[in-house]
């Protein structure tokens, strides 16, 4: 499959990095101030840093198996049962939670807003560091690897 490479526009750029900013920020500093102990802010900030690296992993897999590198199975299944299951421990815990339902709210958008924006930011990594190799490998007159 031959794939067309487009570098990303300085806006998407921005707003990619804007969402996983606003997005983490916005949960992080909610858990900062959020009345409740000390073990159920690591288990929220744990459940945001495995999401970011989970739905990270997945979408280099599913870039990885679009461009024709292998992905095993097993991986490619891992990465999707690890997205499931930190929205799961999300849910989970929140439900629990004795919190407002605006903070829960807050909780679940911030969380997913991150997730978007972790893809995002990303996708526009891998975008411009093939579009910058297609451009290097023209301008040189090399062949593309």
């Amino acid at each position: 499959m031959d794939l067309q490479i487009q570098k990303p526009t300085a806006a998407f750029i921005g707003a990619s990095w804007l969402a996983l900013m606003v997005g983490a920020g916005s949960y992080v500093i909610g858990l900062w101030n959020a009345q409740m102990q000390l073990n159920e802010k690591g288990y929220y900030f744990t459940v945001l840093m495995y999401g970011l690296f989970a739905s990270v992993s997945l979408q280099k897999s599913v870039r990885d198996r679009m461009e024709g590198t292998k992905v095993t199975s097993l991986y490619f299944g891992l990465c999707w049962i690890s997205v499931g299951l930190c929205m799961l421990l999300l849910m989970v815990g929140l439900w629990n939670a004795t919190l407002a339902p605006s903070e829960k709210g807050f909780y679940g958008m911030a969380f997913l807003l991150s997730l978007f924006g972790g893809v995002a930011v990303q996708k526009n990594v891998r975008d411009l560091a093939l579009f910058a190799d297609a451009a290097g490998s023209i301008e040189v007159g090399l062949p593309k690897a």
